[in-house]
């Protein structure tokens, strides 16, 4: 009912077979549907079951499986089964995400496949094998002590927790973490026929949960409530933005790639942005990338802009054919593309030392006319009134409706006499 065919793809003799037939069967057992079960699984050899299952699947990232089936347990109403499938080192891998979705309690059910190492990567020890565990990459025997799962979700929250050995029929205790409401987990201890039991012969999986001082035991947090999210009806959609209109014309009859550099806090985005909106009113595909550090309120500010008569299918500009640099930040960042520059124009504010560049350079007061906050914007209009890309009304127009409009008076700037120097 819940898988397509018997014949499961693991190593001959490996548990996850049977922790996934536990898990059918416990899905069984409850009675539920199978387009109302949403398995989410991660990288690792569980993660190659998703084909075999007849419910919804979701296959993410190492570590991954349990921050996805968070958001899908969170969005889902009520009557749904989310599981997540995840080995022992992707546990670790998203401790986090377990720790995270115990302590709020997101209505799934994470299912460990610990047979204590990754088992796809070769046999490297993963958090939570035990100590004295040998494994291909610790023959000797791991010297930490792995950690206990079970003991840190139930501390974090978790409504049920349940360690069990991987042998026989262990689908009641699955059965039972499905039903719980709140986050469940069972963590299924097993070891990899290929890297785990050939360098622990003799040692069965009950010694090594003994040794380990781990138990077999079921620990709930009663009375918790589940995490969901509500709907949300009244999400604007990107769809519904309202295009803009076609107001002027352009002659424009090729693509042209303009780079624009300054400071962090000194309107450089919102120039980039407010050019290209006045390139779309006027007929033309616009683009725009920004880059700024991590640090966005400090450092240079910069963005590539693309205007163009055709659909633009690539946003990435190597030699841009115009520049503007407004501060002493952007200059540093554009430096060498500026060297790169073979032919084009670069405006420059005056106080920004001479480039390295064979394009045609115009020095002009930017920042003396401008001020900082409006110098970005003001070397975009000088440069759009130079080269006659669309009509610099567009421009004044997509400003005179922005925000920027109150501290900066644009046509009045450009109604002043040029005073650029080649």
């Amino acid at each position: 009912m819940f898988l397509s065919d018997s014949n499961l793809p693991f190593c001959p003799g490996c548990g996850h077979a049977l922790v996934v037939r536990n898990t059918a069967k416990a899905l069984k057992k409850l009675a539920v549907n199978p387009l109302d079960v949403v398995l989410v699984t991660d990288i690792g050899c569980h993660g190659i079951i998703d084909r075999n299952f007849h419910t919804h699947t979701v296959h993410g990232i190492h570590g991954r499986s349990v921050a996805l089936a968070s958001g899908i347990a969170a969005g889902l109403p009520e009557g749904k089964t989310v599981i997540a499938f995840l080995g022992d080192g992707g546990a670790v891998i998203g401790l986090q995400h377990l720790i995270e979705a115990a302590h709020r309690n997101f209505n799934l059910t994470a299912v460990v496949f610990n047979n204590m190492l990754y088992g796809m990567t070769g046999g490297q020890p993963s958090g939570l094998t035990p100590c004295g565990y040998r494994t291909p990459t610790h023959p000797q025997g791991t010297k930490e002590r792995g950690a206990d799962l079970c003991r840190r979700l139930h501390a974090a929250g978790a409504a049920s927790v349940e360690r069990v050995i991987c042998r026989g029929d262990f689908s009641e205790a699955i059965a039972r973490a499905i039903a719980t409401q709140g986050f469940s987990l069972v963590e299924v201890m097993e070891q990899c026929p290929s890297y785990g039991s050939k360098h622990n012969p003799g040692r069965s999986v009950e010694d090594l949960v003994r040794e380990a001082g781990l138990s077999l035991e079921l620990l709930l947090n009663p009375g918790v409530t589940p995490c969901r999210f509500p709907e949300r009806t009244n999400t604007a959609s990107l769809l519904d933005l309202k295009p803009i209109a076609r107001r002027h014309e352009s002659g424009l009859d090729r693509r042209v790639s303009i780079m624009l550099g300054g400071s962090a806090g000194e309107g450089v985005q919102s120039a980039a942005e407010l050019f290209a909106r006045a390139a779309v009113s006027s007929g033309l595909s616009a683009t725009k990338r920004g880059w700024y550090p991590v640090t966005v309120g400090t450092g240079y500010s910069a963005a590539d802009i693309v205007i163009s008569p055709d659909p633009i299918l690539y946003t990435g500009t190597t030699v841009p054919d115009l520049a503007a640099i407004t501060s002493n930040d952007g200059f540093r960042r554009c430096a060498p593309t500026l060297r790169s520059m073979r032919t084009g124009l670069v405006l420059l504010d005056e106080e920004l030392p001479e480039p390295e560049t064979e394009a045609k350079v115009i020095r002009t007061p930017l920042r003396r006319t401008a001020g900082r906050r409006g110098a970005a914007l003001y070397a975009l209009a000088l440069l759009l009134r130079e080269q006659n890309l669309f009509p610099l009304s567009a421009l004044i127009e997509a400003h005179a409706q922005s925000k920027l409009s109150a501290r900066l008076d644009l046509e009045k700037l450009l109604s002043l006499p040029p005073t650029g120097k080649s």
